[in-house]
């Protein structure tokens, strides 16, 4: 019952920067959840992570991380599935990405000299509105540090899009798709589910919105109008941060009325920078790197090039 209280609490009554399907499943899924019979998922995944093969493996990919990092200078970064804005609501059975666990490892690779650029690998349809405009305005400030590419591939949608927006450069594939920009709130009522049920419940309380959205009887008035504040204090908020961060009005990113635009579409828009394929961009940054750092070695490359015309000689 906790893990449902506590989906419960990210899904309804929050303003979400997520796709509205992606929000339907989420609350057909919760019509259903009491119904589930669902156990120790993954447990003998996380069993072996303790295992010493567990941690060899651990070990090497982090060995394989840091010599691909130490090769082409770039630290790649997945921001994938729902996003969430702590790890603790990370549901094992879905893809999700925490804003927590996401500043982490920005920071990290901003705060490593080995680490030239940062690539988002962004494949989201977004997520939670709570923690995701401190973690856009942190990845914009932390971008002037470090140069942070977006890289599309194949889905930045609403709080996946914000995240995307802060980049230095945000670039898509024919395919991608940018946008919706916009915020949903979505509010159940089990009074008519429970009164088939033979359940009525009653509630006391104090304070006059303490009783606000409750699921037991139909959304009032009053809750009625906060959950619209919350949902248009957070659209500000929403076309606001695209607005500074794309170089856009306030007016041009209200304009797209949660759109979702695909590829050179959204270029024109103003949302993405450049098209090309997800793989092709991070070879190209990674010549581009390459290059740079021959330029800033001309001794070596001199002292090499010596070295192998005298044994060319001898």
């Amino acid at each position: 019952m906790k893990n449902y209280l506590r989906a419960s609490s990210l899904l309804f009554n929050q303003p979400l920067l997520v796709m509205p399907d992606m929000l339907d499943l989420g609350v057909r899924w919760a019509n259903q959840a009491m119904s589930l019979n669902i156990v120790n998922i993954g447990a003998r995944d996380g069993a072996a992570l303790w295992t010493d093969d567990g941690m060899d493996r651990i070990a090497q990919r982090e060995e394989e991380r840091r010599t691909a990092i130490a090769r082409t200078g770039i630290e790649v970064i997945p921001v994938s599935g729902v996003l969430v804005s702590r790890g603790s609501h990370m549901n094992m059975c879905e893809t999700m990405t925490s804003y927590e666990d996401l500043r982490t490892r920005i920071s990290n690779a901003i705060a490593d000299p080995m680490v030239e650029r940062v690539v988002l690998d962004i494949d989201s349809p977004g997520g939670s509105a709570v923690g995701a405009f401190e973690l856009a305005a942190d990845i914009r400030a932390m971008a002037q540090q470090k140069p942070i590419t977006g890289i599309v591939n194949f889905m930045a949608y609403s709080g996946g899009y914000l995240i995307g927006s802060a980049c230095s450069e945000l670039v898509v594939s024919q395919t991608s798709g940018v946008g919706s920009i916009g915020v949903i709130a979505s509010h159940m009522d089990r009074s008519k589910m429970e009164e088939g049920m033979g359940v009525k419940v009653t509630t006391v309380f104090a304070g006059a919105h303490k009783n606000d959205l409750s699921p037991h009887e139909p959304l009032s008035d009053q809750s009625l109008k906060y959950l619209n504040d919350v949902v248009q204090e957070s659209y500000q908020l929403f076309v606001n941060a695209v607005a500074e961060y794309r170089g856009l009005s306030v007016q041009q990113v209200m304009a797209t009325e949660a759109g979702l635009y695909r590829g050179q579409a959204g270029i024109t828009a103003g949302l993405a920078d450049r098209l090309q394929s997800p793989q092709q961009a991070v070879d190209e940054l990674s010549h581009s790197i390459a290059l740079s750092r021959a330029n800033r070695q001309p001794g070596r490359l001199a002292v090499r090039a010596a070295a192998m015309n005298f044994q060319t000689q001898t």
